[in-house]
């Protein structure tokens, strides 16, 4: 599995470069990424999860963790035993039953955010199992695909920079 430059925003300004030559859509009624990742979750997700009216022991998998080096950065998302999908996975529609809070990590997949400096690169995770990377009918990975998809995330490193060279 490699991974794939697909874009680069520059956090002062939002400008974008892009390759036009990558496509991508999500396939509705996939949910093969669902089943396919470990998903970790951070504090943040766990928090908005159990907003929903949930218990974290529905849906954390205190036995695998994940770490950055020695820093530990979450547990995983729980897995049904019956099918070894993502617990929020709904089986008949294969739609997540928490889309709109769903984790940091499901919402970014299949994509890979590396900031460095006033750059987020953008890269694609080409998973052979994921029908949507390089799909005849998506959409490259414009400004205006990042900003509908990823605003909120690229809109408070943007203002994180603008109020440092203030």
């Amino acid at each position: 599995m490699e991974n794939r430059w697909v874009a680069i925003v520059h956090l002062d300004t939002l400008k974008v470069e892009y390759d036009p030559t990558f496509k991508f859509k999500c396939v509705e009624n996939c949910g093969l990424c669902c089943s396919n990742l470990e998903i970790p979750l951070r504090d943040e997700d766990v928090e908005t999860i159990e907003d929903l009216g949930y218990n974290a022991w529905e849906f954390v998998d205190y036995e695998k963790a994940f770490y950055r080096g020695d820093r530990f950065l979450g547990y995983a998302l729980k897995k049904r035993s019956l099918d070894d999908s993502c617990v929020f996975l709904d089986p008949e529609t294969k739609k997540c039953r928490i889309y709109d809070h769903r984790p940091l990590a499901c919402r970014l997949y299949p994509f890979i955010f590396t900031k460095n400096r006033n750059l987020m690169e953008v890269y694609i995770k080409e998973d052979t199992f994921c029908p949507g990377v390089g799909h005849p009918d998506g959409e490259p990975v414009t400004k205006e695909f990042l900003m509908r998809e990823y605003g909120d995330l690229l809109g408070r490193y943007h203002r994180d920079i603008v109020n440092q060279g203030r």
